[in-house]
C-alpha cells in the first residue's frame, strides 16, 4: 500500500513518527475528554453493581454472604478480580469496538492510516491508549471495594513495582485481544463475540475465586490455563492481595508477555490485512 507520506519516513525518520504516534494519541485523548462521563459508566458499573450486591447487600441480609469461603471476606477475593474485568472490558471496549465501525463502509481507518506512520504503528497506538483506559478502569476499583463493602476490605498495596507491571501487560494483553477481535471480527457479529467468548473466558478466568481453589477440580485447574485473563486475575491477586493463594508472579508476568506478543501478532495481522484490502 503506497501512501503519499512514504518518502517523508526516509527523511524524519523516527522524530516524524514520534510526534505523528504522540499527535494519534492526543486526538484520541480530546476525544475520550469530550466523553469522560460515558467513559466512567462503562468502566466503572460492573464493578460498582457487582459490590453493591455481594459484599454489601448480601452481608446485610443474614447469614453473611454464601459466597465468602475459608474465612476470607468476599470482597477481599474477588477485589483483583474485578480490577481485571475493567481492565479487560476497557481494553476490548477501547480497540474493537472503534475498529468495527472504523472498518465499516465508511472506511474512516483510511483517514489514520494516511498520517506518517507505519501501518503496525496505528495498531500500537490504539492498543497504547487502550491500556491507558484499562488502567484506568482498573485502578477506579480500589476506591469503590474500601467504600462500599459492609465488610472491610484487606487490600495490601505495598507491591508497587508488581502491581505496576501486571496492570500494564494486563492491560496490553486486553488492548490486543481487543486488536484481534476489531480486524478480524465483521462489526455485525460484535455482539455476540461479547457474549460466546469475552463473557464465558471472564466467569472462568479466576475472577471470583483464586485459581488454587480450583484443585478440587484438576481437568477445569488445568484447562483454564489456556485463559489469559486467568493471569491477569492471578498477576493482581499476587499484587493487591498477597495473603490469598495465588500463582508464583513469574510464572504470572511469563504467561502475560507470552499472550500479549502472541494476541498483538495475530491482531496486527489482521489489522494489516483489513487496511490493504
Amino acid at each position: 500500500m503506497s501512501r503519499p507520506q512514504d518518502s517523508a519516513f526516509r527523511h524524519d525518520g523516527p522524530e516524524l513518527y514520534l510526534k505523528s504516534f504522540l499527535g494519534l494519541f492526543a486526538r484520541d485523548l480530546s476525544v475520550l475528554r469530550r466523553e469522560i462521563m460515558p467513559f466512567l459508566l462503562r468502566v466503572g458499573m460492573q464493578p460498582l453493581l457487582f459490590l453493591f450486591v455481594f459484599t454489601f447487600i448480601l452481608p446485610r441480609m443474614g447469614g453473611g454472604n454464601p459466597m465468602a469461603a475459608g474465612g476470607t471476606d468476599f470482597g477481599t477475593v474477588i477485589l483483583p478480580g474485578l480490577m481485571a474485568v475493567a481492565i479487560m472490558f476497557s481494553g476490548i471496549a477501547a480497540v474493537a469496538l472503534p475498529l468495527s465501525a472504523e472498518f465499516g463502509i465508511t472506511r474512516e481507518i483510511d483517514d489514520r492510516v494516511m498520517c506518517p506512520l507505519p501501518l503496525w504503528a496505528v495498531a500500537l497506538e490504539k492498543v497504547c491508549f487502550s491500556a491507558m483506559q484499562s488502567i484506568v478502569g482498573a485502578l477506579l476499583v480500589i476506591p469503590m471495594a474500601y467504600f462500599i463493602p459492609a465488610n472491610p476490605v484487606k487490600a495490601d498495596l505495598h507491591h508497587w513495582l508488581l502491581l505496576a507491571l501486571v496492570l500494564v501487560l494486563s492491560s496490553l494483553l486486553a488492548g490486543s485481544l481487543g486488536l484481534v477481535i476489531g480486524s478480524t471480527v465483521n462489526p455485525r457479529h460484535i455482539g455476540l463475540v461479547f457474549s460466546i467468548i469475552v463473557v464465558p473466558i471472564t466467569f472462568l478466568g479466576c475472577v471470583y475465586y483464586p485459581w488454587a481453589k480450583l484443585d478440587k477440580i484438576p481437568w477445569l485447574q488445568i484447562a483454564v490455563l489456556f485463559n489469559p485473563i486467568v493471569y491477569m486475575s492471578e498477576g493482581l491477586r499476587a499484587a493487591v492481595t498477597p495473603a490469598i493463594p495465588h500463582m508464583p508472579w513469574w510464572a504470572i508476568l511469563v504467561a502475560l508477555v507470552f499472550f500479549t506478543a502472541a494476541l498483538g501478532r495475530l491482531g496486527l495481522r489482521g489489522f494489516l490485512k483489513r487496511v490493504v484490502s
